[in-house]
Protein backbone atom coordinates (compact mmCIF):
# COMPACT_ATOMS: atom_id res chain seq x y z
CA UNK A 1 0.00 0.00 0.00
CA UNK A 2 1.13 3.54 -0.87
CA UNK A 3 -0.16 6.86 0.85
CA UNK A 4 -1.54 9.70 -0.93
CA UNK A 5 -3.25 13.14 -0.58
CA UNK A 6 -6.74 14.29 -1.61
CA UNK A 7 -6.83 17.77 -2.68
CA UNK A 8 -10.14 18.17 -1.67
CA UNK A 9 -8.72 19.54 0.94
CA UNK A 10 -7.03 22.61 -0.92
CA UNK A 11 -9.90 24.00 -3.33
CA UNK A 12 -7.75 27.32 -3.49
CA UNK A 13 -4.50 25.79 -3.88
CA UNK A 14 -2.88 25.99 -7.60
CA UNK A 15 -2.05 22.69 -8.66
CA UNK A 16 1.36 23.59 -9.90
CA UNK A 17 2.24 24.78 -6.63
CA UNK A 18 0.27 22.18 -4.11
CA UNK A 19 2.03 18.65 -6.11
CA UNK A 20 5.22 19.64 -5.57
CA UNK A 21 4.70 20.61 -1.72
CA UNK A 22 2.72 17.23 -1.06
CA UNK A 23 5.48 15.17 -2.80
CA UNK A 24 8.30 16.79 -0.64
CA UNK A 25 6.06 15.87 2.49
CA UNK A 26 6.20 12.54 1.09
CA UNK A 27 3.31 11.39 -0.71
CA UNK A 28 3.44 9.69 -3.26
CA UNK A 29 0.22 9.94 -4.66
CA UNK A 30 -2.52 12.57 -5.18
CA UNK A 31 -6.65 12.18 -6.22
CA UNK A 32 -7.20 14.98 -8.20
CA UNK A 33 -10.41 16.84 -6.89
CA UNK A 34 -12.45 18.54 -10.20
CA UNK A 35 -15.49 19.99 -8.46
CA UNK A 36 -16.51 23.34 -9.75
CA UNK A 37 -15.39 25.48 -7.19
CA UNK A 38 -11.92 23.86 -7.18
CA UNK A 39 -8.14 25.50 -9.26
CA UNK A 40 -8.76 22.31 -11.11
CA UNK A 41 -12.29 22.28 -11.83
CA UNK A 42 -13.46 20.00 -15.06
CA UNK A 43 -14.33 23.61 -16.70
CA UNK A 44 -10.43 24.72 -16.33
CA UNK A 45 -8.90 22.21 -17.67
CA UNK A 46 -8.46 22.98 -21.12
CA UNK A 47 -5.84 20.57 -22.97
CA UNK A 48 -3.17 22.88 -22.61
CA UNK A 49 -3.41 22.59 -18.40
CA UNK A 50 -3.91 18.79 -18.95
CA UNK A 51 -0.60 18.87 -20.62
CA UNK A 52 0.80 20.73 -17.85
CA UNK A 53 -0.30 18.37 -15.06
CA UNK A 54 0.84 15.16 -16.87
CA UNK A 55 4.08 16.92 -17.86
CA UNK A 56 4.00 17.72 -13.43
CA UNK A 57 3.22 14.97 -12.57
CA UNK A 58 6.15 13.50 -14.48
CA UNK A 59 8.43 15.26 -13.42
CA UNK A 60 7.46 14.48 -9.52
CA UNK A 61 8.16 11.35 -7.73
CA UNK A 62 3.93 10.99 -7.98
CA UNK A 63 0.88 8.98 -9.22
CA UNK A 64 -2.46 9.96 -9.83
CA UNK A 65 -4.31 6.94 -8.20
CA UNK A 66 -7.77 8.83 -8.51
CA UNK A 67 -9.58 11.89 -9.62
CA UNK A 68 -12.32 13.25 -6.95
CA UNK A 69 -15.31 13.75 -10.02
CA UNK A 70 -18.27 13.14 -7.19
CA UNK A 71 -21.80 14.22 -8.01
CA UNK A 72 -25.35 12.93 -7.75
CA UNK A 73 -26.26 10.00 -9.13
CA UNK A 74 -30.27 10.20 -7.96
CA UNK A 75 -31.26 13.91 -8.68
CA UNK A 76 -34.66 13.82 -9.25
CA UNK A 77 -34.64 16.98 -12.25
CA UNK A 78 -33.77 15.46 -15.52
CA UNK A 79 -32.08 18.55 -16.50
CA UNK A 80 -29.61 18.40 -13.83
CA UNK A 81 -29.04 14.63 -13.74
CA UNK A 82 -28.56 14.63 -17.15
CA UNK A 83 -25.49 17.14 -16.92
CA UNK A 84 -24.59 14.96 -13.83
CA UNK A 85 -23.84 12.13 -16.10
CA UNK A 86 -22.35 14.07 -18.56
CA UNK A 87 -20.07 15.57 -16.28
CA UNK A 88 -18.72 11.95 -15.20
CA UNK A 89 -18.38 10.81 -18.61
CA UNK A 90 -16.05 14.02 -18.82
CA UNK A 91 -14.29 13.29 -16.08
CA UNK A 92 -13.66 9.87 -17.79
CA UNK A 93 -11.91 11.60 -20.81
CA UNK A 94 -10.29 13.58 -17.95
CA UNK A 95 -8.64 10.23 -16.40
CA UNK A 96 -7.43 9.11 -20.19
CA UNK A 97 -6.06 12.38 -21.26
CA UNK A 98 -4.17 12.36 -17.92
CA UNK A 99 -2.92 8.71 -17.70
CA UNK A 100 0.19 9.08 -19.89
CA UNK A 101 1.49 6.02 -20.76
CA UNK A 102 -0.20 4.84 -17.43
CA UNK A 103 -3.15 2.92 -16.23
CA UNK A 104 -6.32 5.92 -16.04
CA UNK A 105 -7.43 7.18 -12.53
CA UNK A 106 -9.75 5.85 -10.89
CA UNK A 107 -12.95 8.46 -10.87
CA UNK A 108 -14.44 8.66 -7.38
CA UNK A 109 -18.08 9.19 -6.76
CA UNK A 110 -20.72 9.19 -4.40
CA UNK A 111 -24.21 8.34 -5.35
CA UNK A 112 -26.69 10.99 -4.13
CA UNK A 113 -29.91 10.47 -2.32
CA UNK A 114 -30.91 9.92 1.53
CA UNK A 115 -29.99 7.22 3.80
CA UNK A 116 -34.17 6.21 4.05
CA UNK A 117 -34.86 6.39 -0.18
CA UNK A 118 -32.77 3.13 -0.93
CA UNK A 119 -35.42 1.29 -1.47
CA UNK A 120 -36.70 4.12 -3.71
CA UNK A 121 -33.92 4.56 -5.48
CA UNK A 122 -31.70 1.00 -6.20
CA UNK A 123 -33.00 0.09 -9.02
CA UNK A 124 -32.56 3.56 -10.70
CA UNK A 125 -29.02 3.62 -9.37
CA UNK A 126 -27.99 0.55 -10.62
CA UNK A 127 -29.48 1.57 -14.08
CA UNK A 128 -27.61 4.86 -13.89
CA UNK A 129 -24.45 3.19 -12.93
CA UNK A 130 -24.58 0.29 -15.03
CA UNK A 131 -25.01 2.83 -18.13
CA UNK A 132 -21.71 5.00 -16.93
CA UNK A 133 -19.85 1.35 -16.99
CA UNK A 134 -20.45 0.93 -20.35
CA UNK A 135 -19.01 3.79 -21.62
CA UNK A 136 -15.85 3.76 -18.63
CA UNK A 137 -15.00 0.52 -19.99
CA UNK A 138 -14.94 1.40 -23.19
CA UNK A 139 -12.12 4.12 -22.04
CA UNK A 140 -10.70 1.76 -19.93
CA UNK A 141 -11.33 3.52 -16.47
CA UNK A 142 -12.79 2.17 -13.48
CA UNK A 143 -15.73 3.68 -11.40
CA UNK A 144 -15.20 4.07 -7.74
CA UNK A 145 -18.81 4.16 -5.95
CA UNK A 146 -18.12 5.73 -2.51
CA UNK A 147 -20.41 4.33 0.48
CA UNK A 148 -21.11 8.29 2.19
CA UNK A 149 -22.96 8.18 5.81
CA UNK A 150 -25.51 10.91 4.45
CA UNK A 151 -26.65 9.08 0.96
CA UNK A 152 -28.66 6.43 0.30
CA UNK A 153 -25.70 4.09 -0.68
CA UNK A 154 -24.21 3.94 3.11
CA UNK A 155 -23.68 1.00 3.96
CA UNK A 156 -21.79 -2.25 2.71
CA UNK A 157 -25.12 -4.17 2.26
CA UNK A 158 -26.01 -1.97 0.00
CA UNK A 159 -23.11 -1.43 -1.89
CA UNK A 160 -22.93 -5.26 -2.78
CA UNK A 161 -26.03 -5.51 -3.82
CA UNK A 162 -25.14 -2.41 -6.08
CA UNK A 163 -22.13 -4.08 -7.25
CA UNK A 164 -24.09 -7.26 -7.67
CA UNK A 165 -26.62 -5.72 -9.74
CA UNK A 166 -24.42 -3.90 -12.47
CA UNK A 167 -21.73 -6.65 -12.31
CA UNK A 168 -19.09 -4.86 -14.08
CA UNK A 169 -15.17 -4.76 -13.54
CA UNK A 170 -15.73 -0.99 -14.16
CA UNK A 171 -17.26 -0.55 -10.92
CA UNK A 172 -15.50 -1.02 -7.61
CA UNK A 173 -15.68 1.07 -4.68
CA UNK A 174 -14.06 3.46 -3.03
CA UNK A 175 -13.29 3.00 0.94
CA UNK A 176 -13.59 5.95 3.36
CA UNK A 177 -13.27 4.26 7.16
CA UNK A 178 -14.81 7.80 8.54
CA UNK A 179 -18.53 6.80 6.65
CA UNK A 180 -18.78 3.79 8.46
CA UNK A 181 -17.22 4.32 11.79
CA UNK A 182 -19.92 6.89 11.84
CA UNK A 183 -23.01 4.72 11.29
CA UNK A 184 -20.87 2.80 14.13
CA UNK A 185 -19.77 -0.02 11.94
CA UNK A 186 -16.55 -2.54 13.76
CA UNK A 187 -13.75 -2.03 11.59
CA UNK A 188 -13.62 -5.11 10.93
CA UNK A 189 -17.22 -5.93 9.57
CA UNK A 190 -16.98 -3.50 6.72
CA UNK A 191 -13.07 -3.83 5.61
CA UNK A 192 -13.91 -7.51 5.24
CA UNK A 193 -17.28 -6.61 3.08
CA UNK A 194 -15.78 -3.86 1.37
CA UNK A 195 -11.74 -4.32 1.03
CA UNK A 196 -11.82 -6.98 -1.42
CA UNK A 197 -13.78 -4.54 -4.22
CA UNK A 198 -11.76 -1.58 -3.41
CA UNK A 199 -9.82 0.30 -5.66
CA UNK A 200 -8.87 3.90 -3.52
CA UNK A 201 -9.49 4.36 -0.25
CA UNK A 202 -9.69 7.73 1.82
CA UNK A 203 -9.08 7.62 5.44
CA UNK A 204 -10.38 10.67 8.34
CA UNK A 205 -11.40 10.71 12.05
CA UNK A 206 -15.07 10.66 12.98
CA UNK A 207 -16.12 12.19 15.92
CA UNK A 208 -19.89 11.39 17.17
CA UNK A 209 -22.22 9.58 14.73
CA UNK A 210 -24.60 9.86 11.87
CA UNK A 211 -26.39 12.55 11.32
CA UNK A 212 -24.57 14.43 14.41
CA UNK A 213 -20.98 13.71 13.62
CA UNK A 214 -18.37 15.56 12.53
CA UNK A 215 -15.27 14.37 10.13
CA UNK A 216 -11.68 15.18 11.11
CA UNK A 217 -8.07 15.14 10.29
CA UNK A 218 -6.59 11.67 10.78
CA UNK A 219 -4.90 11.76 14.02
CA UNK A 220 -7.26 13.70 15.69
CA UNK A 221 -8.69 11.51 17.92
CA UNK A 222 -7.46 7.46 19.19
CA UNK A 223 -8.39 6.25 15.55
CA UNK A 224 -6.47 2.45 15.06
CA UNK A 225 -4.83 3.26 11.73
CA UNK A 226 -2.60 0.32 12.24
CA UNK A 227 -5.07 -1.83 13.26
CA UNK A 228 -6.78 -0.74 9.96
CA UNK A 229 -3.91 -0.87 7.71
CA UNK A 230 -3.48 -4.30 8.74
CA UNK A 231 -7.04 -5.30 7.83
CA UNK A 232 -7.01 -4.12 4.59
CA UNK A 233 -3.42 -5.71 3.74
CA UNK A 234 -5.21 -9.39 5.67
CA UNK A 235 -8.01 -9.08 2.96
CA UNK A 236 -6.26 -8.19 0.13
CA UNK A 237 -6.02 -4.31 -0.67
CA UNK A 238 -2.81 -3.09 -2.19
CA UNK A 239 -3.52 -0.02 -3.82
CA UNK A 240 -3.44 3.73 -2.15
CA UNK A 241 -4.29 5.00 1.28
CA UNK A 242 -4.91 8.50 0.26
CA UNK A 243 -5.88 11.24 3.49
CA UNK A 244 -8.53 13.64 3.27
CA UNK A 245 -9.32 16.78 4.48
CA UNK A 246 -13.46 17.23 4.83
CA UNK A 247 -15.27 20.28 4.20
CA UNK A 248 -16.49 20.49 7.78
CA UNK A 249 -12.40 20.37 8.43
CA UNK A 250 -11.58 23.32 5.69
CA UNK A 251 -14.41 25.51 7.45
CA UNK A 252 -12.55 26.07 10.45
CA UNK A 253 -11.28 29.21 11.16
CA UNK A 254 -7.75 29.93 10.16
CA UNK A 255 -7.87 26.50 8.05
CA UNK A 256 -4.33 25.97 6.51
CA UNK A 257 -4.31 23.19 3.67
CA UNK A 258 -0.80 22.67 3.76
CA UNK A 259 -0.88 22.32 7.64
CA UNK A 260 -3.42 20.05 7.25
CA UNK A 261 -1.64 17.63 4.54
CA UNK A 262 1.61 17.63 6.84
CA UNK A 263 -0.65 16.86 10.11
CA UNK A 264 -2.18 13.64 7.96
CA UNK A 265 0.85 12.72 6.63
CA UNK A 266 2.82 12.25 10.16
CA UNK A 267 -0.52 10.29 11.23
CA UNK A 268 -0.59 7.70 8.48
CA UNK A 269 3.43 7.46 7.85
CA UNK A 270 3.57 6.73 11.93
CA UNK A 271 0.63 3.96 11.23
CA UNK A 272 2.66 2.20 7.81
CA UNK A 273 5.20 2.08 10.06
CA UNK A 274 3.56 0.49 13.63
CA UNK A 275 1.33 -1.45 11.38
CA UNK A 276 4.29 -3.46 9.25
Amino acid sequence: MKLGYSTWGMPDAPVEEALPRLAAMGYTGVELTVLPRYTTALERLDQSARGRIRELLGALPMDLPAIAGHTSLLDEDPEIHAANLARLRATVDLAVDLAGEGAPAVINTTAGGRPGEWECVRERLAETVGALAVDAARRGVILAIEPHAGTALNTPERTLWLLNAVRSPAVKVNLDNSHFDAIGMPVEEYVAALAPHSVHVHVKDVRGRAPDHEFLLPGETDYDYPRFLRLMHAHGYDGYITVEASVMVQRRPGYDPYAAAAFGYRTLAWAFAAAF
